[in-house]
């Protein structure tokens, strides 16, 4: 069974948390997303696609059978990347047809490294 949806051509997406759709500390419905044994963010993505009902069809799938669906794009840097799926949506708008997936990432593996270092200090260390 096919369960990867793979971005062919484009830019890496964009991935939203979800906790930035809070309102008044509720949640909705994606607040069921993000529980369960381990740590994950979920986070939400738009993609434009040419069938979103094709692509939702082979997300139910694959749940269906109780198989994972999974996001497969690349990085900035070109290398590949997948995350799972744990939810799809899609919807008729002025620019064609969105695919919306909410996909749960790994925390550790999209945290940006602050850059603490001052270059200024250790010249004069030296």
């Amino acid at each position: 069974m096919d369960n990867k949806i793979t971005i062919i051509e484009g830019p890496t997406p964009s991935f939203d948390s979800i906790e930035t759709d809070f309102i008044m500390g509720i949640n909705g419905w994606t607040a069921g997303l993000t529980e369960g044994p381990y740590l994950y963010d979920t986070a939400r993505t738009t993609l434009r696609t040419f069938n979103g009902e094709a692509l939702l069809d082979r997300c139910h799938k694959a749940w269906a059978h109780k198989l994972t669906m999974y996001l497969e794009y690349r990085d900035p840097i070109g290398m590949k990347k997948e995350v799972p799926i744990v939810a799809a949506r899609t919807v008729d708008s002025d620019d064609g047809n969105l695919l919306i997936l909410w996909v749960r990432r790994d925390p550790e593996e999209y945290e940006e490294i602050e850059d603490d270092f001052d270059f200024d200090d250790m010249d004069s260390e030296w």
